[in-house]
């Protein structure tokens, strides 16, 4: 918490734009990034971002909404394009209860593996694809596998999101060890990876979610963070 008492000193009044601006880069998995003004004021308890990925699912998506609404939890979704179409209602959804929505690629590729005119299509595309539905643009994009090359900062203006609590909730698919995984990983300022394509990962997520607010952390968005 000193480091972010520190950060607010300093930082004050100049906002979104000076953290965009500012943004270089990850340290050890994590994302570097701060946004609203509402974020500078005093921080007494410990703050962490659930994210999800590879959504929207038509099944899944819908009840992970409902559960978060329930808890008044606001919460991350990067979505792959392709998997918008037809899903429109529940990206709307999403929208309209206050979740941050970014982007996963269209296909979920590997950046890194692609020229660079590719990965910009991934990207872009996706891009599009979500601001028809809620008229913006997404500013958050989080890499499949973690892979950020740089030279996408020449075609696209997105602050990628990495994570540092990695749940393997898609490849376990046990509820009771992603629990046991975010219990033991988590801190303040964690952001923490999940999927919305899987009732495991769901009824993990909101399990995870009670675990958390009873243990005293906010569940916010990432663009609310600042990790240090």
């Amino acid at each position: 918490m000193d480091k972010r008492k520190k950060y607010f000193q300093v930082m004050t009044v100049l906002g979104i734009a000076m953290a965009v601006l500012g943004y270089r880069g990850i340290t050890d998995g994590a994302l570097r990034l701060h946004a609203d003004s509402a974020v500078f004021a005093e921080q007494d308890r410990p703050r962490a971002a659930l994210t999800f990925d590879d959504g929207p699912h038509a099944k899944y998506t819908p009840m992970l909404l409902e559960g978060l609404r329930k808890r008044g939890i606001h919460a991350s979704f990067f979505l792959m394009g392709k998997n918008i179409e037809g899903k429109e209602k529940i990206v709307e959804q999403m929208q309209k209860d206050g979740h941050l929505i970014g982007n996963h690629t269209y296909d979920h590729v590997q950046l890194n593996k692609l020229p660079g005119d590719q990965a910009c299509e991934q990207i872009l595309k996706t891009n599009n694809a979500i601001y028809e539905i809620t008229g913006e643009y997404p500013t958050y994009l989080r890499p499949p596998y973690g892979a950020w090359p740089k030279n996408l900062e020449l075609c696209v203006t997105m602050l990628p999101v990495f994570w540092d609590v990695d749940t393997l909730d898609w490849k376990i698919r046990n509820v009771q060890s992603v629990e046991e995984i975010v219990q033991r990983e988590v801190k303040d300022g964690s952001i923490i990876l999940m999927h919305d394509c899987f009732a495991t990962s769901v009824e993990a997520a909101l399990e995870v979610a009670d675990v958390l607010k009873a243990a005293g952390y906010d569940l916010v968005t990432v663009d609310e963070l600042l990790v240090t």
